[in-house]
């Protein structure tokens, strides 16, 4: 079959649109639904790019509708494309009062419980309109989600984010023991080393919550932890209250711990690694004036927290 001739003084630049948001959703409802279109314009808008590029695009399968070896060479360049046009073509401020968009957030766990809260409220506050998404990072690379355009900041532990992407910091915390108000030690000013050996441990299981420094300290008194469960971190207050057990967090996620459960910190009795938190994002977003204005934003929102 001959390979098709496009006009591209006559191309639809919403076809492109559409394809991307076909790529993504793989459900040409959920297409629609994202871009605001009916499930049949998106329909047609796809056979019309489908009889353009002499290509299927996408087949029907009972997974949704999967994309040909074209459509994924096709996928990246033109998401690529539309996030590069979309930042040349917004206006050069950002007024966030009369502002109706979105943002897409990746946070660990030590961000949604300390950063998150206070930054959701500001955004409120300034930008009635702007809808704020917050995502679990869960098992996904950050910056492959932020290369793909899926997130437009992460914020996580990291250093340095090499050419592609900028990282800044944005606070460091350290870790403390938290324990029941009712527990036997709560009377006790001080934790020591072998009350800690002694005591039930609960263990923190999600992704980027790695205390495995306890038991590097413990080990090098004789000691070992004795861990009586394992949980995520959104499980934890609820079976720690009434127990005698503990567990070690940093300590503004124990502050917020304490604001809704009757819980009591006590300083390690070793010296506590430093937890840090940094914002990252894509270079292509560094002058974009509503970016600009998120960023801002999330920095003044951990400055006043």
């Amino acid at each position: 079959m001959a390979a098709a001739v496009i006009n591209w003084n006559t191309f639809d630049l919403n076809l492109l649109v559409v394809f991307d948001a076909v790529m993504r959703e793989q459900n040409l409802t959920r297409a629609g639904q994202r871009l605001g279109l009916t499930q049949s314009a998106v329909s047609h808008a796809l056979s019309r790019l489908r009889h353009m590029l002499n290509d299927e695009l996408f087949v029907r399968s009972p997974e949704g509708m999967l994309p040909t070896p074209r459509a994924e060479r096709m996928a990246g360049p033109i998401h690529q494309a539309l996030l590069d046009m979309r930042v040349v073509l917004e206006a050069d401020e950002f007024d966030p009062s009369r502002a109706a968009r979105s943002f897409k957030i990746s946070a660990n766990n030590y961000a949604a419980r300390t950063v998150i809260p206070a930054f959701v409220r500001r955004v409120a506050a300034q930008a009635p309109s702007v809808v704020v998404e917050v995502r679990p990072i869960g098992m996904l690379r950050s910056l492959d989600q932020l290369d793909a355009g899926a997130v437009e900041l992460a914020l996580e532990t990291l250093a340095e984010g090499g050419e592609r992407f900028k990282c800044v910091g944005l606070l460091e915390d350290e870790y403390v023991a938290i324990l029941s108000s009712d527990h036997p030690l709560a009377s006790e000013a001080e934790l020591s080393i072998a009350q800690m050996g002694s005591l039930p441990h609960i263990a923190i299981t999600s992704s980027g919550d790695d205390t495995r420094f306890v038991d590097d300290a413990l080990a090098e008194h004789g000691l070992a932890r004795q861990v009586w469960a394992a949980l995520p971190l959104h499980s934890l207050t609820q079976v720690l209250a009434g127990s005698e057990a503990m567990a070690v967090v940093p300590r503004r996620v124990a502050a917020d711990f304490m604001a809704v459960r009757p819980l009591i910190v006590r300083a390690l009795p070793f010296p506590s690694p430093r937890v840090s938190l940094s914002m990252i994002w894509h270079r292509r977003l560094d002058l974009d004036p509503a970016h600009r204005w998120l960023r801002a934003t999330l920095r003044a929102a951990v400055r006043d927290a």
